[in-house]
């Protein structure tokens, strides 16, 4: 996964919004293979790294999951999503 390489190799305080972003990125590429465990894992890091940011497009993107890629899954009571949603949920009401 050379982009999870590269992500490791920025530095996360002056680059946090390009990491969450390309963290998003590999989120997305695991919920379109079917792996949705890991793609809320993934998320929940792409948001670690949005703590402090203020950007229109991580924000965008984490409304993007909440009304899209996550919907379907929370609505048929995966815990990881319910879970995932109520992180994202705070995290847009917080910023």
């Amino acid at each position: 996964m050379r982009a999870i390489a590269g992500i490791r190799a920025r530095n996360a305080g002056i680059y946090a919004r390009i990491i969450a972003l390309d963290t998003v990125a590999g989120a997305e590429m695991h919920l379109r293979r079917g792996g949705i465990e890991q793609a809320c894992a993934t998320w929940h890091h792409a948001i670690d790294h949005m703590d402090g940011v203020y950007s229109v497009r991580t924000r965008k993107a984490v409304r993007r999951m909440r009304g899209g890629d996550l919907a379907r899954f929370r609505a048929r009571g995966l815990r990881c999503a319910a879970e995932l949603d109520e992180r994202a949920r705070d995290f847009l009401v917080g910023g």
